[in-house]
């Protein structure tokens, strides 16, 4: 059953911003990016458009105003329904209070790490484990940048995905202690016969 739009997860952060003050889309997203919610919610222009419509059709946002900014096309600005306001809020609620298992690609590849073999797994978590480096860097210099430009409440789930990230690593890197040390047990591998 395909998934339906209004359970994308940027409906919460666009409604969220709406919550702030009516913008158009594309105020929307820069403001996700500006503020690093993009670490947490994948921001791309045709989802963005794809779920403004959706809550539009919902009842839960209304159009405003249409502004024009010099050559530019025509911007359409929302702001948050008194349904929508709801919706949000009860969304909001439930997603804080209860926990939802998250398959995420790298736990299923986890699954399957011996059948690289001890040296290539343990090359593949060591560059995993640099790419965490620069991602944890790249996003700690955002929330650092908004420091004096937002109240940092609106940023808490930037700190929240940099500590997700910081116990990704950390676990890489114990886990790539263990195959470097040795301790970590591998499986034979089956000889021709199929016996180990």
């Amino acid at each position: 059953m395909p998934k339906r739009t209004t359970d994308n997860p940027l409906v919460l952060p666009l409604m969220g911003l709406l919550m702030e003050r009516p913008m158009h889309p594309y105020e929307m997203a820069a403001t996700l990016r500006e503020r690093g919610k993009d670490a947490a919610v994948r921001v791309n222009r045709g989802s963005l458009y794809d779920v403004v419509r959706a809550i539009e059709a919902e009842g839960w946002i209304g159009a405003v105003e249409t502004v024009r900014d010099g050559g530019r096309p025509a911007r359409t600005v929302y702001e948050l329904t008194d349904p929508g306001r709801d919706v949000f809020t009860t969304r909001l609620d439930r997603q804080i209070r209860e926990p939802e298992r998250e398959f995420p690609r790298f736990l299923t590849a986890v699954a399957y790490l011996g059948a690289l073999g001890p040296s290539g797994a343990l090359a593949a978590l060591r560059e995993r484990e640099t790419r965490l480096d620069t991602l944890i860097d790249h996003d700690r210099g955002a929330i650092d940048r908004t420091r004096d430009i937002v109240p940092r409440l609106y940023v808490i789930e930037a700190e929240y995905a940099v500590h997700m990230l910081d116990g990704e690593r950390a676990w890489v890197r114990a886990i790539a202690d263990e195959i470097r040390l040795g301790t970590l047990a591998w499986p034979a591998a089956p000889d021709e016969s199929g016996t180990t």
